[in-house]
């Protein structure tokens, strides 16, 4: 494995390659559990543009260590902090190559993951979780409310009653609740969940990656289009997908029994 990270900064953000076709991003600031500072911000944005134009990654995990996932934004940083401070730091810019990375990405959600850590998670595809951890959004404690998506992909995930519940009491939901909620995919025990995150990345990184695309596409873009639309995105997409030499390859080791060799082309 060869950690990269940016030599002009400290190493808030590392990256592995643990398999072939998947990469492991994990937040790197054990002294603040993974707080969200601005610099560790910047340097998951640029790690998760680089895997985004990297046509060796088909799947990432994404991970805090085996203690913490994310113990949520840095509070020091926001106490004296205006609106238009706020404004300019336009998350949604920074956030976005996490919420457009065409890659899946399974979380493995280890301890806390509150505040911007479980809006953190909740940008990804799949979310392993041990069985000690747990999810909250805290903020209206502090007198705010979530800010990068909390609210939206909250609900989203789990309905409007649960998601209330967690957005104006503050409280935390362990794993096994959060699973029964729909937050989480899979609950684990805490010394397995990477290694169940880096296990199922490799499985999807032996799927055809085109497809794969497609598949997150078409369900991201259909969560917020009519029944109707949505099915006609899927549709389309299928079509698509006909084109390509890896559904030729995917039938063809299909009739012939064998393992195919998908090329994403």
């Amino acid at each position: 494995m060869n950690e990269q990270s940016n030599p002009d900064q400290a190493a808030e953000v590392l990256v592995t390659r643990p398999s072939e076709g998947v990469a492991m991003v994990r937040l790197n600031r054990p002294e603040a559990t993974n707080a969200l500072s601005l610099p560790l911000q910047s340097q998951l944005s640029s790690v998760f543009e680089e895997l985004s134009r990297d046509d060796g990654v088909r799947a990432i995990v994404l991970t805090g260590g085996e203690q913490v996932f994310a113990a949520g934004g840095d509070i020091k940083g926001l106490i004296d902090a205006g609106p238009i401070d706020i404004l300019k730091r336009h998350t949604e810019r920074v956030w976005a190559p996490i919420e457009r990375c065409p890659k899946p990405i399974v979380a493995a959600v280890c301890g806390y993951a509150f505040g911007g850590g479980a809006e953190l998670a909740m940008h990804c595809d799949i979310i392993v979780a041990g069985r000690g951890a747990s999810f909250a959004q805290p903020e209206i404690r502090i007198g705010i409310m979530p800010g990068i998506g909390g609210t939206q992909r909250l609900v989203r995930a789990v309905g409007k009653f649960n998601a209330m519940r967690m957005l104006l009491t503050g409280r935390p939901v362990g794993a096994e609740e959060a699973r029964l909620m729909g937050l989480v995919s899979v609950v684990v025990d805490d010394d397995q969940v990477v290694g169940e995150a880096l296990a199922m990345a490799a499985a999807i990184a032996a799927m055809p990656p085109l497809a794969a695309m497609q598949i997150k596409e078409v369900v991201l873009a259909g969560l917020d289009a009519s029944l109707e639309a949505a099915l006609m995105l899927e549709r389309k997409a299928n079509q698509l997908l006909f084109a390509t030499r890896d559904q030729k390859e995917g039938m063809q080791a299909f009739v012939e029994k064998r393992k195919p060799n998908f090329e994403g082309r």
